[in-house]
């Protein structure tokens, strides 16, 4: 398995002088600073001035912004769309004046925007989501009893769709708010199948503060409060917090916990058709896409190599959200980063890419592996290269 540095800075120098085919030697030389200060920054002993970060980063064709903070965001449309989704929820509870349709047609287009998260169509979602979610704002103000209820569950999975595209863009504080307002608007649907599916998606905040022990604690919880699944739905939701809890038991390197997550959610998924329930794709294809993805938190060789031997023999259907059967790929490419084969995790990328384009290019986890890919290789495979600089790994 690969060998890593204990510095974010230091991984961050090794990838780009990777990147541009460099030895540490021919890199002192171009940049005047001394072989030893580089070994020492490359190893996380040493943290440079901003002359030697400016120096290096020169030579290496980045900015010292980059390398301290990593590669900047891509130059999609989404950025540009951010600032109305934010005031868009800014008031949520104070709606301004505007028209409001019949929920049959607002149902319609809530939809078609759920359907846009799990097929990764991201540009599309943030430049419609804010119209859309002021309506729905307006709609719950305005309306009370099941009325009000059903435009909260609307409300909710289309708030769910707008967090989709902030967290895989980057805007943390804007996707923790979304999460508090899809629960917000679960609660007045009073949908336990709804306020698993919150309790789903509020993970995500526990990720990306890297919380995973009030994680697990949290997607329990959920489980202790849903009612007996004796509906198709409520099962659905109960697997999906399963198969997300077994995932953060993984990231915890605690086998036995993820394991145990793992059979409930089997268990609970042999109950339901492989769909989407409020807005969750759970059924046994999900499952054994989440067997992967558990295996790679835990980092096992065996299981890793039992996990690979599974992809040669299993592929997520092609009716499969694009999501969903692109992060398959992504895990499998982590997998096989882990095993040291990095032409193949490259070419399980490439058909993640082809599944869900944006989807790849904007996450976390493509970065990583892209980045580890090209210190593997030295930066000598020009296709990985050119993967992780569509990417912004490098």
């Amino acid at each position: 398995m690969p060998a890593t540095s204990t510095s974010p800075l230091g991984l961050r120098l090794e990838t780009a002088r990777a990147a541009a085919r460099l030895s540490r030697r021919q890199l002192h030389e171009l940049s005047g600073v001394s072989p030893s200060m580089i070994q020492k920054i490359g190893n996380g002993e040493r943290r440079p001035s901003d002359q030697v970060l400016a120096a290096l980063a020169g030579v290496l064709g980045t900015t010292s912004e980059e390398l301290l903070g990593g590669p900047g965001r891509t130059d999609s449309r989404v950025h540009q769309a951010i600032p109305d989704l934010q005031q868009a929820i800014a008031s949520y509870d104070l709606p301004e004046d505007g028209p409001v349709r019949p929920l049959s047609q607002i149902a319609v287009e809530v939809a078609a925007a759920v359907e846009d998260r799990v097929q990764s169509q991201y540009v599309r979602l943030s430049e419609q989501m804010p119209a859309l979610l002021a309506e729905l704002f307006r709609a719950v103000d305005r309306s009370c009893g099941r009325e009000r209820e059903e435009a909260a569950r609307l409300l909710a999975l289309a708030v769910r769709s707008a967090d989709a595209v902030a967290y895989k863009y980057g805007y943390r504080d804007l996707s923790g708010r979304l999460v508090e307002l899809m629960r917000w608007a679960a609660g007045i649907a009073a949908d336990p199948a709804l306020d698993a599916a919150a309790a789903y998606v509020r993970m995500e905040v526990f990720f990306a503060a890297g919380q995973l022990g009030p994680g697990l604690r949290s997607l329990r919880g959920a489980l202790d409060r849903m009612p007996a699944p004796r509906t198709e739905r409520l099962a659905a939701a109960a697997a999906a917090l399963h198969m997300r809890a077994a995932v953060t038991a993984g990231r915890m390197r605690r086998g036995d916990d993820a394991r145990a997550h793992l059979r409930e959610a089997e268990r609970l998924a042999r109950r339901v058709q492989e769909r989407l329930y409020d807005g969750t794709a759970v059924g046994p294809d999900s499952l054994e896409i989440h067997r992967l993805s558990v295996a790679v938190e835990l980092g096992e060789e065996n299981d890793l190599h039992e996990a690979v031997a599974t992809a040669a023999r299993w592929a997520p259907p092609r009716d499969l959200a694009a999501e969903r059967r692109s992060h398959y790929y992504i895990d499998l490419s982590r997998a096989q980063v882990q095993l040291g084969r990095p032409q193949h995790a490259a070419d399980s990328l490439l058909v993640a890419r082809q599944i869900a384009p944006q989807h790849v290019r904007e996450h976390g986890q493509v970065r990583t592996s892209l980045a580890t890919m090209v210190r593997l290789t030295r930066g000598r495979d020009e296709r990985m290269l050119a993967l992780a600089r569509w990417a912004k790994a490098v």
